[in-house]
């Protein structure tokens, strides 16, 4: 049987899954870079100096079309979200970490990683997340 894709509901939550398996992990290569992307992206021309402050969003859809197994997720343990993160200064390479752009919102995703034990977030007005994951057996709390 065909490993299968897993279907995203938070795209946040699958940008800190390609955090872990693609710059920690190391389990996804190449890694992406967001200037090897424009320089080879043809459809338009994309100017990081002047888009770079907002999230790019051909960068954003090319991690949206990104596939991430079911068996590379088995791989995941703990999902930190942190400001300093590679995946967001690809995404949003002037990103300054004062918004909730990246904030999880939602755990359903939760239900594909059969090992994800903790989650640190990003802090959210909403409280009821980090229930959501309690609730599910993951430990979780804000950064």
């Amino acid at each position: 049987m065909k490993n299968q894709a897993i279907k995203f509901k938070d795209l946040n939550f699958k940008l800190a899954v390609i955090q872990e398996l693609m710059y920690n992990q190391c389990l996804i290569e190449p890694e992406f870079d967001v200037y090897e992307f424009v320089e080879s992206y043809n459809k338009r021309k994309i100017d990081i100096d002047e888009e770079g402050y907002d999230p790019i969003p051909e960068v954003l859809k090319y991690f949206e079309d990104f596939e991430i197994s079911e068996e590379l997720a088995k791989n995941i343990e703990e999902l930190c979200t942190d400001g300093g993160d590679e995946i967001y200064l690809q995404v949003c390479p002037f990103w300054d970490g004062e918004d909730d752009a990246f904030n999880i919102k939602i755990a359903d995703d939760a239900v594909h990683f059969p090992n994800l034990k903790k989650v640190t977030l990003f802090y959210d007005e909403d409280q009821s997340i980090l229930e959501k994951f309690k609730s599910k057996g993951i430990e979780a709390e804000w950064l």
